[in-house]
Order: structure tokens, then sequence, then C-alpha cells
């Protein structure tokens, strides 16, 4: 049987990609004429980028296409390129990210996506180059702290690749699944699925040069963690905590989820948040609502730094709702109680540098 391209290019035709609805000649994915040597068959293919979802299909179907509407006999070779430069390496990824800060808290509602915010901003009114990502995939708060609710990232081409924008506010450079879902409906994903969105906005994200990436984790431990700690190698992690008992057995974990031998990722300090409350009416006045220095006691059993103790004001939460985050307001005795805690982990970073290897990326299956 003499074969020629045109054999070849007729039964590639018929095979329909996912990705346009159009068959393979229509999409312009045949990057060349096929090449033919007597019955050996060789076929280059253009997907868009080497995560398409479609490839595996595409080729197979060509290849069945060939057998069936050419000859079973034909060998067929299917080479695939991208029109996006492929994905760097893991350990390649953010290589202008000085520091990578994980902030994280043992259980829900102690506030910590309040630190996170709230030290990011304080980070950029010290004059350094802050991004924040929100790596809570499943209830996202950053748009909705940075007023940013409303806007959506556009992308652009570098080096090859689309790579999304983040948004900058106060300062701060930031990207969260928030811009991308309905705020008004529950995100139903698989952690597979969550961990890969999570994945995009690390990898495929212009984070560009940075002092520090904060990180605001959810809260627990979950496949989200594992998913950055395999993907990132996380300078050191910041621990939120309120003085309650319970509150604290689970710092406990957090700690533990960081410093296991799997991990070690160093614990740069806690931050004793909802710490007290002093009213405005008398500001001399403190009252510890939630139990007194629980989060210091539990720095100095573990020992690491007691990084601030943040002290409970109704602005502080009101602001947040607003998307004026309190650290805006220097002059504020929260907003100092921001700046000091955004001097303390520059310190103790610093500090983790001078005496510690980098960490590395987990490189564990799971």
């Amino acid at each position: 049987m003499q074969l020629y391209p045109k054999l070849i290019t007729d039964a590639l035709a018929t095979v329909i990609y996912a990705g346009t609805k159009k068959n393979i000649i229509e999409s312009n994915m045949l990057a060349d004429q096929p090449k033919i040597d007597g019955m050996k068959v060789e076929v280059t293919l253009i997907f868009p980028k080497e995560t398409d979802p479609f490839m595996a299909s595409t080729v197979k179907a060509a290849e069945a296409a060939i057998h069936y509407h050419v000859s079973k006999d034909v060998e067929v070779t299917i080479k695939k390129e991208f029109k996006q430069a492929p994905r760097p390496e893991d350990d390649k990824l953010l290589p202008e990210v000085r520091n990578i800060i994980a902030v994280s808290s043992g259980k829900g509602g102690v506030g910590k996506s309040t630190v996170s915010a709230n030290l990011a901003i304080s980070l950029a009114r010290l004059g350094y180059k802050v991004g924040l990502l929100d790596t809570d995939i499943f209830g996202p708060s950053m748009p909705k702290m940075f007023q940013v609710e409303d806007v959506r990232p556009y992308a652009i081409e570098k080096d090859g690749r689309q790579l999304i924008v983040p948004v900058e506010q106060y300062g701060v450079k930031l990207l969260s699944i928030g811009f991308f879902v309905n705020p008004q409906t529950a995100t139903l994903w698989r952690g597979g699925m969550a961990c890969s969105a999570l994945k995009q906005l690390i990898a495929d994200a212009d984070w560009g040069e940075l002092d520090y990436l904060i990180l605001d984790t959810p809260p627990g431990t979950s496949d989200i963690h594992l998913s950055l700690l395999q993907t990132l190698a996380i300078t050191g992690a910041v621990i939120v905590s309120t003085p309650q008992q319970v509150a604290l057995a689970d710092a406990r974990k957090g700690i533990d989820m960081y410093t296991n031998d799997k991990v070690n990722v160093p614990i740069l300090g806690l931050v004793e948040n909802m710490a007290y409350f002093t009213p405005a009416e008398l500001p001399e006045n403190k009252y510890y609502i939630f139990g007194k220095e629980g989060c210091k006691n539990l720095a100095q059993e573990m020992n690491v730094p007691l990084l601030a103790q943040i002290p409970i004001v109704q602005s502080i939460c009101e602001d947040g709702d607003k998307g004026t985050p309190a650290a805006l307001d220097v002059a504020s005795p929260v907003g100092q109680a921001f700046i000091a805690l955004a001097q303390s982990v520059v310190t103790v970073t610093n500090r983790r540098n001078a005496e510690h290897q980098k960490t590395e990326r987990v490189k564990v299956k799971g």
C-alpha cells in the first residue's frame, strides 16, 4: 500500500478536538505535513499547553483514526508541541521570591486571614515587595478584605507562557480563587481539583520579584497544606491562635505539622490574636476575655518567639469587612501593633535565613 500525506490528513480530519469542538485540521493543530517512511507515519500535533486535559484522548483518537481510515498496519508515531512553554519544575518555581511565609492556625475562627492581610500590608508599608496568596480554596476571603471583589485578573504572555497577573491593592500583589468563582456559590471540589487550582495560582502567575510571599492557609491540616509543602520551599510558618485552651491545643497540631521530620519547616513564631479587650472609653483597661497569655505560655513551652499580641478591637473586624484593613491606619494603636508584628517577622526571618539552610520541598507521595 502506498501512503501519502493527504490520506493521513483526511483521517485526522475525522478527529474532533474537545477544546475547540472542531477537528484537528480545522483547529490548526497539525504542525507540518505528516512524515511518511514506508508504512511508518510521524505526526506532530500542537496543543495549547502541556497540561491540556484533552491531550491524551486526542492523541489516542488520532492514532485510531489513522488505523481505521488508512490501514491497521500503519506504525503511527504522534509527537506533541505546545503553544505555551511548559511550566517550570517545582524546584524552579518563583525564582524571584526571597521568602515564603505560611500563616497558619490549627482551627478556624482565630483571625488567621485578618492577621495575614494586615501582616502583608504592614510589610508593604515598611518598604518591602509583598505578595499575598489566599490558599483557602473553599473559603476565600481576601478579595473582600482588600475591597477587590469585583476585580478579575487578566493574563499576559511572558516567556512563551500565559501568566495570571496578580491584583495589586494597598501595595500588595494578591491572588485568590475568589477572583474566579461565584462568591455566592459554595465551591464543591474534590481535593485533587482544589490542589490543581492552587498550583495554577502559584506556578501560572506573574508574581515577579518579591521580598515576602505570604500564604494565607486554610484552618487545620489538609490536602491543601500538603500540596503547598510539596510545591514550595516554605521559609517558615507563623502560627495564629487565641489564648483559649481549645485553640492552643489545635495550635500545637499546626506546629507539629510543620516541624515533623518529613516537613521540617521552621516555626518563625506565634501570634496571639484577640489577646485582650480594651474598651474605647477605658483605654487603660485590659479584659482577658479568652484567657490571659495562653499563647505566650505556649511559645515559651515550644521554645519559639511570641511575635505579637493583637487586642480585640471592633474596628479590626469592621475594617476587614469594609475592605480597609486596620494596618492601613499606621497611626492607630492597632495599626502600630501590626507594624510591630511585621518588624518582628522580618527580624525572625533574617535570623532564620542566617542560621539555617533553605527549606526543601516535601517529597512524599500522597
